[in-house]
């Protein structure tokens, strides 16, 4: 049996001095050729750093958080995850350990738990711009046993817009042995951009096709249980607002935090159906979200405080608690180390990794 504990680097290893427009802060646009979609990316992270489409009225805005220098994507000590691919493994990971095969056994000692992949996961890595079109660009990363990962894993992340205000981001990443694998995209969704005075996502439209959340410990750590959603503010199952349960979900997100934090299991495939919708009555702006994953995480940004990008009213005003919601499209949670789901997340020559999520835009009366 193979033991593995992730060995996470000194946060303060990296401290450069970077232009924010030189490689790996390279900005590549992409516009769909109808013009109802165009965005910004940086070969760091792969990461969007702007997503503009048209509100009710016609008008452009920039509903994605972020930075105006995006050198802060590495030097912003308290690291939000604005937007890039987040890997080699999502989400958190119990005691920084896992086991090949997986196994509930005692293992050895390591970090309380690893988050995003580690100090410096995919998302603070520098990708290579592999190809480019108007509509369409590609990043690849070689992850060479980065934090402790057993072998090499070679990614290609893809980003395309297409008529129709369509955003398409996939994912293809090879092993050269077996490893666990598990992405997202860290999206933070602001469908106001701020303007109208509206300052966060509390009178959003939420909707998740899932009866079911992860059961959470108190570092956040699946337990293995699910919590049936009925009867709880969990309930997205008919279209909410996201505060419309507000005054319930205090210590919903953890102790001291109010709001949403947590990862639900979707109850169909919805790789070619919708599996999580967000609009806003304000901006008329709404997001149909398809995916190939099985869950999506959804958080409601308590912890955030941040200087907002200019097109938002910064820097002088932050992005504070609730100014975004991030719903990430993922697999199940620590399932390496949750042998009772029977969620294979290994993986190895022959069994390649593959990501995707299809967003749609349109507007609402």
């Amino acid at each position: 049996m193979f033991f593995k504990t992730i060995t996470v680097l000194n946060a303060a290893v990296f401290v450069v001095s970077v232009s924010a427009t030189a490689w790996p802060f390279d900005l590549t646009e992409i516009k769909a050729p109808d013009g109802s979609i165009s965005a910004k990316f940086v070969s760091f992270g792969a990461t969007m750093t702007q997503l503009w489409v048209k509100d009710r009225r016609g008008i452009p805005r920039d509903i994605v958080l972020g930075y105006d220098d995006n050198s802060k994507l590495l030097t912003d000590p308290d690291h939000p995850v604005f937007n890039p691919i987040v890997g080699r493994y999502a989400n958190r990971l119990k005691n920084g350990t896992f086991s090949i095969p997986i196994t509930k056994k005692a293992q050895p000692p390591g970090p309380n738990v690893t988050l995003h992949g580690g100090i410096y996961g995919w998302d603070r890595r520098n990708w290579t711009l592999v190809s480019k079109s108007p509509t369409s660009v590609t990043y690849k990363h070689l992850d060479a046993a980065d934090e402790g990962f057993p072998g090499d894993v070679t990614a290609f992340a893809t980003h395309t817009v297409s008529n129709g205000g369509i955003l398409k981001t996939t994912v293809h990443a090879t092993a050269t042995e077996k490893t666990p694998i598990m992405l997202t995209q860290h999206i933070y969704w602001n469908l106001d951009a701020f303007q109208d005075g509206s300052n966060d996502i509390l009178n959003h439209h939420l909707q998740v096709d899932s009866s079911r959340v992860l059961d959470l410990d108190g570092d956040a750590i699946p337990t293995g249980k699910f919590i049936d959603v009925t009867g709880t503010p969990f309930d997205f199952r008919k279209e909410q607002k996201i505060g419309a349960r507000w005054n319930d979900t205090v210590n919903l997100c953890g102790d001291g935090c109010q709001g949403y934090d947590s990862c639900w299991i979707y109850d169909h495939s919805e790789d070619k159906k919708t599996g999580t919708t967000l609009w806003s009555d304000l901006s008329g702006i709404r997001v149909d979200i398809s995916t190939n994953q099985p869950a999506v995480q959804v958080y409601s940004s308590f912890w955030l405080n941040t200087p907002r990008k200019l097109v938002h009213g910064g820097p002088s005003l932050n992005y504070g608690r609730w100014s975004a919601v991030a719903i990430e499209q993922e697999g199940y949670v620590d399932a390496i180390n949750t042998p009772e789901w029977g969620v294979d997340q290994i993986y190895h020559p022959g069994r390649d990794f593959q990501w995707s999520s299809t967003y749609k835009f349109s507007t609402v009366k």
